[in-house]
């Protein structure tokens, strides 16, 4: 994943007041956006740690790695803060599918526009 200063990366960024960030993933391939997911400073370190995607369960109030049940895990390419800081974005080589549903990503119901 390159050279990083993980605590001064991660100090720099900005957290929600419940101390969450906004994470997009990306794949690296098809460049498809696959889901939408949170993380803390805890996930974000794991992530850094392990090179797999980490995130921040909003309904479970745990810390979870994606795939840990379905073996569909996201393996980190590298990761990029938004201009504000205040979002991410994990770029990854999925493992099977992204969403929970099944699907590929979880960004499979059109609600407007043409097909791309």
């Amino acid at each position: 994943m390159g050279k990083l200063n993980i605590d001064g990366d991660i100090n720099n960024l900005k957290f929600s007041e419940s101390g969450l960030i906004p994470v997009v993933v990306q794949d690296v391939k098809t460049r498809d956006v696959l889901m939408l997911a949170y993380a803390n400073e805890e996930a974000i370190r794991k992530t850094f740690e392990t090179g797999y995607a980490h995130y921040w369960s909003r309904s479970r109030k745990k810390l979870w790695k994606k795939g840990e049940t379905s073996g569909n895990v996201q393996k980190v390419i590298s990761v990029y803060a938004d201009c504000d800081r205040d979002a991410i974005i994990y770029v990854v080589e999925q493992n099977g599918k992204a969403c929970h549903t099944g699907e590929w990503t979880c960004f499979h119901n059109k609600l407007w526009g043409e097909d791309l």
